[in-house]
C-alpha cells in the first residue's frame, strides 16, 4: 500500500476556525459550557489533596493520640469534598445538556451554510465532482464532526485541565516522584506520536474512501435499469468490490493503529504505577531528602496519594490518546466540510436587472406592479444615468469561442442571431456543440472570446438571476421533485395561481393525463416522479417552463423521450407556446425542426450550413443528407 499523503491543512487552523464558528453561533452558551467543563475537571483533580491531608492528620493523631481532634478535621475535609462533588455533578449535568444543544445547533447551522454555499456554486463544480461524494459531506463528515464536538472536545478539555492541576500538585509534593512520572509520560507521548500519527493518516484516507464508495453506490442506484438491461451486474459488483476493498484496507490499517494504542498505553501506565510505588517506598526507607515546592518530607501521606495521582495522571494522558481517533476523523470530516464551504461561488459582475415597466408614449419607466411589460434596467457607470430597454427576446452571438477544457475547444468563431419571435433550430452530431450554446446563453459557463447580447445588452452585464428569469429551459433529462403535480408546475413561477398552472398544463398538452391521475393536480409524486412515464414527466417539465412565460425558450431535446403520438400533442402545445417568443430548439428528430425559421447545422463547433428547411434541402448539403437518411445524426 502506498504511503498516505500528509494533511495539507494544519489541524490547528481547522480547530481554530471551528471554534470561532461555534463561538459566533453560541456567544453566551459556549463560554458557560466551557466554565462548567473546567469546574468539573478541577474538582476531579482535587481528591488527592484531601487524601494527603486526611492521611497526614491520621499520622499526626497516631503520634499524639488526639483522635477527637482528627475526627473533626476529617469530617470537615470530607464535607468540603462532598460539596465539591455535588457542585461538580451539577456542572457535569449542565455541560452535557448544553453540549447537546451546541453540538446539534452547530451541525444544523453548518448544514445550512453548506447547502446555501452549494446553491451558489457554478454548474462546472457539479459537472466535475462526484454527487455521492458531495452527499458524503452531509452524512459521514457531519457525523464525524458531531462525535468530535460532543464527546472528544469535552473529554480533551477535562483531561487536559486535570493533567495540569495534577502536575502542579505533584510538583508541590515531590519533584523526584514527578520526574519519574514525567519520564513515563514521555514514553506515552512517543508511542502516541508514532502509533497515533499512523492512525490519523489512515482515518483521513478512510473518510475519502467512504465518499468514493457512496458516490459509486448512488451512481449504481440511478443506473440500475441500465445495469440490468446490459447484464452488467457482475461487472458492477466487481467495481463495488474494488471501492469496498479500498475502504476496508485503509479502515483496517487505521483501526490496527487505534487498537494497538490502547493496550500499549494501559501497560505503560501499569508499569509506571509499580515504579512509583517502589520509588516512594525506597525514598521513605532510605531517608533521602524530599525535593518539593512544599518543603515537606517524604512520608506515607505523600507516597499513598501519589499512587492515586499516578493512576489519575496516566489515565487522563491515555484518555487524551484514546480520543485521537475520533478527533482525527472529526478533523478529516471538518476539513472536507470547510473545503466545500470554501469553494468559489459562481461569479456575477452583472448590474443590469429585470424590472416591471410602464410604457408612457414610447417612454419606458419603472413600475412597482406588473403591467405586462418587462424591461432591462441599465445603470450606466460612466455618467450615472439609467436607461430602460424593453424585454423583447433578441439574442445574438458574435464570434464566440468556448472550451470546457482550454486544450479542447468546443466552439470556434461562432456567430448567429435570433430575432424576437424567431424559431432557431440546431442540428448536428453528438458533440457538435448544440447544448453548449444553450449553456452559454444561460451563463452556466462563460465564453472565452466574443460577445453574446440579449436585446442589445452584453449578457455579462446582466445579473445572472435576471438573465435566467428571462429564459425558459426544457432539458432532455427531466427533473421533478417530491410534491404534488401542481407544486412541480408552479416551480417555474412560485407566485403563479392554480389557474395559471392549469393553463400552462393545457398549453403543453399535459392536462389530459393529469386529469386522469387519482387526485388530479394534487397527486403526490414520488422521487423524480417515478410513478409517471418518461413522456408524462417531459410534459410536466414543458408545462413548468410554460408557466414562467419567458420571452425566450430553449428546448434541449424536449421531445426526445416522447412517443410519436404524444409528440404530436406536445408539438401543438409548443406551437402555441412558441408564438411571439424567441425559441432555440435542439432535436435529433428532424421532423420537429422543419417549421423553424432558421436551421443551423453544426459540426465540431462550427456552423457549416444555415437556412430554412426548404433552402437547406435545395442546397443538398449535410442537412439534405441527414434528412434523407444518408447520414445519421449520431
Amino acid at each position: 500500500m502506498s504511503k498516505p499523503e500528509k494533511f495539507k491543512q494544519p489541524a490547528g487552523g481547522t480547530i481554530r476556525r471551528l471554534l470561532t464558528l461555534m463561538l459566533s453561533f453560541f456567544p453566551v452558551m459556549l463560554p458557560v459550557t466551557l466554565f462548567c467543563i473546567l469546574f468539573n475537571a478541577a474538582v476531579s483533580a482535587v481528591p488527592s489533596i484531601f487524601m494527603q491531608k486526611i492521611i497526614a492528620a491520621v499520622e499526626t493523631s497516631w503520634q499524639s493520640g488526639d483522635w477527637q481532634g482528627v475526627r473533626a478535621r476529617i469530617i470537615k475535609l470530607v464535607s468540603i469534598l462532598a460539596v465539591l462533588y455535588v457542585l461538580s455533578l451539577a456542572a457535569g449535568l449542565a455541560y452535557n445538556q448544553l453540549m447537546a444543544l451546541i453540538t446539534q445547533g452547530t451541525l444544523k447551522k453548518l448544514r445550512i451554510k453548506l447547502f446555501d454555499g452549494m446553491q451558489r456554486l457554478p454548474i462546472r463544480y457539479f459537472d466535475t465532482h462526484n454527487h455521492g461524494d458531495i452527499m458524503s459531506h452531509y452524512t459521514n463528515d457531519i457525523d464525524a464532526l458531531r462525535q468530535m464536538i460532543s464527546q472528544s472536545f469535552p473529554q480533551l478539555i477535562i483531561s487536559g485541565i486535570t493533567v495540569l492541576i495534577l502536575l502542579s500538585i505533584m510538583l508541590y509534593f515531590s519533584i523526584w516522584m514527578t520526574l519519574l512520572i514525567l519520564a513515563g509520560v514521555l514514553l506515552i507521548f512517543l508511542v502516541t506520536k508514532k502509533v497515533g500519527g499512523g492512525s490519523a493518516r489512515y482515518f483521513f484516507r478512510q473518510q475519502e474512501a467512504i465518499g468514493k464508495l457512496e458516490g459509486y453506490i448512488e451512481e449504481s442506484m440511478n443506473g440500475q435499469k441500465v445495469i440490468k438491461v446490459f447484464c452488467h451486474e457482475s461487472e458492477s459488483k466487481a467495481d463495488f468490490d474494488r471501492f469496498n476493498d479500498e475502504l476496508f484496507s485503509v479502515s483496517e490499517t487505521a483501526n490496527k493503529y487505534a487498537n494497538i494504542l490502547g493496550p500499549l498505553l494501559n501497560n505503560i501506565g501499569n508499569l509506571l504505577y509499580v515504579l512509583v510505588a517502589l520509588a516512594g517506598g525506597w525514598l521513605i526507607l532510605s531517608g533521602l531528602p524530599n525535593l518539593s515546592l512544599s518543603g515537606m518530607a517524604m512520608s506515607i501521606s505523600i507516597a499513598v496519594p501519589f499512587l492515586n495521582i499516578t493512576k489519575q495522571f496516566v489515565g487522563n494522558i491515555s484518555q487524551v490518546s484514546h480520543q485521537i481517533n475520533a478527533v482525527v476523523m472529526g478533523l478529516a470530516g471538518t476539513r472536507r466540510i470547510f473545503a466545500l464551504m470554501d469553494e468559489q461561488p459562481e461569479q456575477d459582475q452583472g448590474y443590469v436587472t429585470l424590472v416591471y415597466a410602464t410604457d408612457n408614449q414610447g417612454q419606458l419607466t419603472e413600475s412597482e406592479t406588473f403591467t405586462g411589460i418587462w424591461a432591462w434596467k441599465h445603470p450606466h457607470q460612466s455618467d450615472g444615468t439609467v436607461t430602460y430597454t424593453r424585454l423583447m427576446g433578441d439574442v445574438r452571438l458574435y464570434d464566440v469561442d468556448f472550451a470546457y477544457d482550454p486544450a479542447k475547444p468546443i466552439l470556434h468563431d461562432l456567430s448567429l442571431y435570433a430575432k424576437p419571435g424567431q424559431k432557431v433550430a440546431f442540428v448536428g452530431a453528438t458533440g457538435a456543440g448544440k447544448t453548449t450554446i444553450t449553456n452559454l446563453l444561460n451563463r452556466f459557463y462563460d465564453i472565452a472570446d466574443g460577445k453574446i447580447r440579449y436585446d442589445g445588452i452584453n449578457i455579462e452585464k446582466i445579473r445572472k438571476p435576471d438573465l435566467r428569469q428571462a429564459l425558459g429551459v426544457v432539458l432532455q433529462d427531466t427533473n421533478l421533485f417530491s410534491g404534488t403535480v401542481m407544486d412541480n408546475i408552479r416551480y417555474g413561477k412560485l407566485d403563479a395561481s392554480d389557474a395559471d398552472c392549469i393553463a400552462a398544463a393545457r398549453l403543453a398538452g399535459a392536462d389530459d393525463f393529469i386529469s386522469r391521475l387519482p387526485q388530479g393536480y394534487q397527486t403526490e409524486l414520488s422521487e423524480n416522479a417515478a410513478n409517471l412515464s418518461q413522456g408524462q414527466r417531459q410534459l410536466l417539465s414543458i408545462a413548468r417552463a410554460a408557466v414562467a412565460d419567458p420571452p425566450v425558450m430553449i428546448l434541449d431535446e424536449a421531445t426526445s423521450s416522447i412517443d410519436t403520438r404524444t409528440e404530436a400533442i406536445v408539438q401543438r402545445g409548443m406551437d402555441s407556446l412558441m408564438h411571439g417568443r424567441t425559441v432555440f430548439v435542439i432535436a435529433h428528430r428532424l421532423s420537429t425542426v422543419k417549421n423553424a425559421n432558421v436551421i443551423i447545422v453544426l459540426d465540431h463547433g462550427r456552423i457549416i450550413e444555415r437556412g430554412s428547411h426548404e433552402e437547406l434541402l435545395a442546397q443538398k448539403g449535410q442537412y439534405y443528407q441527414l434528412y434523407t437518411g444518408a447520414f445519421e445524426l449520431e
